[in-house]
């Protein structure tokens, strides 16, 4: 299993927007797509170094490489941009890839 981790800094400005467009809309196309099998969504309890908003992260996760292959190639590049268009520099993004070694 594999886990796509978003973690997005969110101007306070719009936190309360971009938190309810992401459970109502952006979360919903994503696993939409049809390859991720759950997500999560988080928000840091504290970030000092992130004075002017809020940290989240949503983790989703899929079964193997191939269906994040084929999602960053054929989805990503669309929601992403969809994201951009409506939030800007008021909610930066930060993408990693993650292995599951071992679960508890």
């Amino acid at each position: 299993m594999v886990i796509y981790n978003v973690t997005v800094s969110v101007d306070a400005d719009i936190e309360q927007e971009w938190s309810a467009w992401m459970r109502s809309t952006h979360i919903g196309e994503v696993m939409a797509t049809g390859l991720f099998v759950k997500y999560q969504l988080l928000k840091m309890v504290e970030d000092p170094e992130n004075t002017a908003g809020v940290t989240y992260a949503v983790q989703y996760y899929l079964n193997n490489l191939e269906d994040f292959l084929n999602y960053s190639q054929n989805y990503a590049p669309a929601l992403q941009a969809k994201t951009r268009e409506k939030y800007g520099d008021k909610a930066l993004a930060f993408r990693t890839l993650l292995e599951v070694i071992e679960a508890g």
